[in-house]
């Protein structure tokens, strides 16, 4: 069985930093894409950062040069650093194994 176990959001000013993690199981982890993707109450899931079996990385825009996504394939877990925070960067971050399943989400919420 496939488990994604989403940690480390919470409620940081803005310009804070936070490092979520995601632990898992039930496959190979090292021969898959991982992502990191949010999502607000009413609106569609966003896409934030991918993570190659090779470690190539990518981002949104909206996150680049502020977040930093990254593997350890010996832990078997993701991680996502985020710096720099902004209100609009408020959310339910989750992972995801490819385009497949995704956790059950850590909150993170940005405001003074």
């Amino acid at each position: 069985e496939v488990r994604l176990v989403e940690s480390g959001g919470g409620l940081v000013q803005p310009g804070g930093s936070l490092r979520l993690s995601c632990a898992a199981s039930g496959f190979t982890f090292s021969s898959y894409l991982m992502r990191w993707v949010r999502q607000v109450p009413g609106k569609e899931l966003e896409w934030v950062s991918s993570i190659g079996n090779t470690g190539t990385t990518t981002y949104a825009v909206s996150v680049r040069g502020r977040f930093t996504i990254s593997r350890d394939n010996a832990k078997n877990t993701l991680y996502l650093q985020m710096n720099s925070l902004k209100p609009e960067d408020t959310a339910t971050y989750y992972c995801m194994r490819a385009s497949m399943e995704r956790g059950q989400g850590t909150q993170v919420t940005v405001s003074s």
